[in-house]
């Protein structure tokens, strides 16, 4: 432990995911000195349509939230 769900919009490429993956695992790594053995990461996409109700639940209404975006996810659906 600890895990990372990385959740983006569908289209990028299984490389492109793993690097993601590897590069916030090894963030995490620094940033609190675990051990990268005990880190997991998953990755989970999502359209712009479903992106809307998943933000409403991570980010408007979680309580836990540290880092805020900077963007209405409607404008995803343009």
């Amino acid at each position: 432990m600890p895990h990372i769900t990385i959740k983006m919009l569908k289209g990028r490429t299984d490389e492109q995911k793993k690097a993601a993956a590897e590069n916030v695992a090894k963030a995490l790594v620094d940033a609190i000195g675990c051990t990268e053995s005990h880190v997991s990461v998953s990755v989970e996409d999502f359209t712009p349509q479903e992106w809307q109700e998943q933000y409403r639940i991570e980010v408007s209404e979680n309580p836990a939230l540290i880092k805020k975006p900077d963007y209405d996810p409607k404008d995803l659906l343009k």
